[in-house]
């Protein structure tokens, strides 16, 4: 996602490099070739316009300092003002009604189903007891569908398979939430094209009907602007109180995330971002800004790992390294718990320096596929006793795998060097003296 506007945006600023000062001849430029760039990402002609307006005026409007160069200042101006763009601060989902009433909404294909399944695992991670409601009478299995999301998730879903009425069933799906004590309700509906005045005309009616505390319009974002110009008509109907951006991870060129929010006023309050169910963020604009001029995530990293890291298990963890008894066990499972923060160019791509290094780097989605097949063909012994396993030992687990015994090899000698330094890391004292015997970086200015 952004890449290549990020590197549209790289090229623009190189027009500073080197400058003394900020004038309006060598801003005019660059905001040129930020224009431009809004543009081939399919940004809205007149949102591309205005930013690029204010940009140069603030920018022209400040003074730049010794220590900071033009570049630098102008990066500066451009994330504040994308944050803005993108609707400033956060926008958290309203669920203080019991029952919260949350209406799904958007085009044929744009994972609504897929999304009421994400949401309805994010309240229940936030302490909620969601109900789904399969309201999509149309397309073949889609109620099939989202009772399978239910099943993985742990999440009840409430069906009528011989009702074809939308409207009933969403309030029956409310009844059956309220009697079963479930404080949110997710009602999913059916695809609809904004040209279908008989489909929207009935999704205004279950709005009617059910009076949602939240509608969320689920939008493509690989559909660019066409993604902006259907949430236009679909708020002037609806009016919805946020947007839901999917497929941030695909080829996307990142127009709708820009241009959504200054075109219908409503903000966008969560992103996709892979298939698995864990695969959903909510959206901050000043982070996404971040991202977009490759200045990295790290507070959204952190939040991802603190999801899937328990407190009590990392204290216990941190014993056994310390008494160096890390094992494969531990190996292994630590792997699985990185595996649900998400895809793995994502997640460098939230270092800050990283997510440019590793542009035209191919990050296979399950990249410890090897190393999670080298740990599995061990015995039990052998995981907890890392130190036993020797070189017959070593041959067996790479045939056992389908890899090399150099590939065994390596792996034994990297998780032996990691263990050396977690148990040095483990020791404060320790910790303290390895940093101040590194050798130190050179000064220079940035």
């Amino acid at each position: 996602m952004f890449e290549n506007l990020q590197d549209k945006l790289d090229r623009a600023f190189k027009v500073l490099k080197g400058q003394g000062s900020i004038t309006e001849i060598n801003v005019a430029e660059t905001m040129k070739e930020i224009r431009k760039a809004l543009l081939d990402a399919d940004v809205n002609y007149k949102t591309a316009k205005t930013f690029t307006d204010d940009v140069k005026e603030k920018a022209l409007g400040l003074n730049v300092l010794t220590a900071v160069s033009p570049g630098q200042l102008l990066t500066k101006v451009m994330n504040d003002e994308l944050a803005a763009l993108m609707g400033g601060e956060v926008t958290e989902l309203d669920t203080k009604n019991n029952p919260t009433i949350i209406l799904i909404a958007g085009l044929n294909g744009a994972g609504k189903t897929t999304f009421t399944g994400k949401l309805a695992l994010h309240l229940k991670g936030k302490g909620k007891k969601p109900l789904m409601v399969a309201g999509d009478v149309y397309r073949p299995a889609a109620v099939d569908q989202l009772q399978i999301l239910g099943e993985q998730i742990g999440v009840p879903v409430y069906a009528n398979t011989v009702s074809k009425d939308p409207i009933a069933i969403a309030l029956e799906g409310i009844a059956e939430g309220k009697k079963n004590n479930n404080n949110v309700i997710i009602i999913d509906t059916a695809g609809r094209l904004s040209i279908d005045e008989s489909l929207m005309n009935e999704i205004s009616e279950v709005k009617a009907q059910t009076k949602p505390h939240e509608i969320l319009f689920v939008v493509d974002a690989m559909t660019g602007q066409d993604a902006v110009n259907t949430a236009k008509i679909f708020n002037d109907r609806l009016d919805f109180t946020g947007v839901v951006l999917t497929k941030l991870d695909g080829d996307t060129r990142g127009g709708a995330a820009l241009s959504i929010k200054s075109v219908v006023n409503k903000p966008i309050k969560f992103i996709g971002t892979g298939e698995k169910m864990e695969a959903l963020d909510v959206f901050y604009p000043d982070r996404m800004a971040s991202r977009i001029l490759g200045m990295g995530d790290v507070v959204s990293l952190v939040e991802r790992a603190q999801m899937q890291f328990d407190e009590k298990e990392a204290a216990e963890l941190q014993k056994k390294i310390r008494k160096n008894k890390f094992d494969f066990n531990d190996f292994y499972n630590q792997i699985q718990q990185i595996k649900k923060m998400g895809n793995m160019k994502d997640l460098m791509g939230m270092i800050p320096g990283v997510g440019k290094m590793m542009k035209n780097v191919d990050i296979e989605d399950d990249a410890f596929k090897n190393v999670e097949a080298i740990i599995q063909s061990m015995t039990p012994f052998e995981k907890e006793n890392p130190d036993s396993i020797q070189q017959s030992r070593r041959l067996r687990i790479a045939k056992g795998s389908g890899n090399k015994i150099e590939e065994v090899t390596k792996l034994i000698k990297q998780f032996e060097d990691m263990r050396k330094v977690m148990k040095q890391f483990s020791n404060p004292a320790a910790a303290a003296k390895m940093m101040k015997n590194m050798p130190k970086m050179p000064q220079g200015r940035m």
